[in-house]
């Protein structure tokens, strides 16, 4: 009798005992010593950069198809329509999100002359190529001389519209009085970029030295060139010292903005001021300065 009693004091103890060590061990109760890691969530953005072997970073969708800019565009609209938009889907996305290396201050939607929705990044609109069959193809780029592949680090761009002067009279390349798309040099956000036609290689002639004068047609600033459209020669730039201010050059050529531009995208009007290419655009095909 007495060893049934001990026997029937030891075995609770023994099944509370392992059930504690099983609590312990399973890792649901508070004092367990293990607990399942919670899962790992990768977050997939609507818009990422991608680096490219040839292109370096370039911007695409989430899944990584490759997304571009058309220089038509650089008064922010979109002019590609009819069968420039069958090659060229339209990129929209509503309520984007944006993977590191973007901001989203840089993107906003613009609505079409077809009422449809479209994305923008530092205001130039965003479109496929149909030719890229799959994610990471970049085949679109620089076809006609008028299309590039979106990069987050353009310094500068390419635009091609119809140049319109502080007169308003249209502007062919040559500065006639006449109808007709001039490739230009423009900033990453399609504003004009000129150069005075009575500067000589590597120096400023126009500026004053107290920059009295720079409000009219203010240098462009400029003394690092990260990526370029893939028509320019990125050795074609450099930039000069102007009354201790840094001045951004192309083949010799100081650079500058027009201040009646108002740094709005497309202006062209310091085409026509003082006369018609006194301060012309510049472009691939632009002389060296002399």
């Amino acid at each position: 009798m007495r060893f049934k009693y001990i026997l029937s004091a030891v075995i609770p103890l023994l099944l509370i005992g392992g059930f504690d060590s099983c609590s312990k061990s399973s890792g649901y109760g508070s004092g367990g010593g293990y607990t399942n890691p919670p899962p790992v969530v990768t977050p997939v953005y609507s818009i990422i950069v991608k680096t490219d072997s040839h292109f370096g970073s370039v911007i695409t969708d989430s899944s990584g198809k490759a997304l571009y800019f058309y220089s038509f565009d650089a008064n922010g609209n979109s002019s590609c329509n009819g069968s420039c938009l069958v090659n060229w889907p339209a990129f929209y996305v509503n309520g984007p999100s944006f993977g590191a290396g973007l901001s989203q201050s840089d993107f906003s939607t613009i609505t079409r002359s077809d009422n449809t929705k479209q994305t923008t990044y530092k205001g130039w609109p965003l479109y496929y190529f149909k030719g890229d069959a799959a994610a990471g193809d970049i085949t679109g780029d620089g076809i006609n001389r008028i299309f590039f592949v979106a990069k987050p680090d353009y310094t500068l761009m390419i635009a091609e519209t119809q140049l319109i002067g502080n007169d308003k009279v249209l502007y062919d390349s040559t500065y006639k009085a006449a109808t007709g798309n001039t490739i230009y040099i423009t900033d990453d956000r399609g504003v004009t970029l000129y150069r005075f036609s009575k500067d000589t290689a590597n120096t400023n002639t126009f500026t004053k030295s107290d920059f009295s004068n720079d409000a009219s047609f203010p240098i462009v600033q400029l003394s690092t060139i990260q990526s370029l459209p893939s028509t320019l020669d990125k050795k074609a730039f450099a930039s000069i010292s102007v009354f201790g201010k840094t001045q951004l050059t192309y083949k010799g050529w100081p650079l500058y903005r027009f201040g009646l531009d108002s740094l709005v995208r497309g202006n062209t009007r310091g085409v026509s001021i003082a006369s018609p290419g006194f301060w012309p655009v510049s472009n691939e095909y632009t002389s060296p300065a002399p």
